[in-house]
């Protein structure tokens, strides 16, 4: 067992073979919705509660904002009256020797919402655009 958990900050997104650089990624969680069941004849007074629908939450993805680099808004673009191109997504976190010690593996994922940088005059950050995602499947594997 290791004496330290991992450090967040050294990470790799691919999507199709193209590695991406972000700053910051969220949203890598999947839950169980509730189903909650009473019968009319049961001698309890509650419900019993059974596993539903697995929920996946949007993924954000953060990157530094790039001369002549307008990839988010061309795959936004994509979308069509009930078509866009979906991408399977694979999300690394590295340890020293840049080797995934935890993988997410994103299905079927497609943007939903791309922000620009704010733009602020007395300012001293870097400019940061945003990518929001839906998907429908996340699986996480620990190496």
């Amino acid at each position: 067992m290791e004496k330290y958990p991992l450090p967040k900050f050294h990470f790799t997104v691919d999507w199709g073979g193209t590695v991406v650089g972000f700053s910051e990624v969220s949203g890598l969680d999947v839950e169980t919705e509730v189903i909650e069941y009473r019968e009319g004849a049961s001698p309890e007074y509650h419900s019993i509660k059974m596993p539903g629908r697995q929920k996946f939450s949007n993924i954000t993805l953060k990157r530094g904002t790039f001369k002549a680099d307008n990839e988010f808004f061309e795959w936004w673009n994509t979308r069509a009256l009930n078509t866009v191109e979906r991408r399977d997504l694979t999300i690394s976190l590295l340890n020293e020797n840049h080797e995934p010690v935890v993988v997410w593996k994103v299905k079927q994922a497609w943007p939903i919402k791309v922000q620009s940088t704010d733009l602020k005059a007395d300012g001293n950050e870097v400019a940061i655009e945003t990518l929001e995602l839906a998907h429908e499947g996340l699986v996480i594997q620990n190496e």
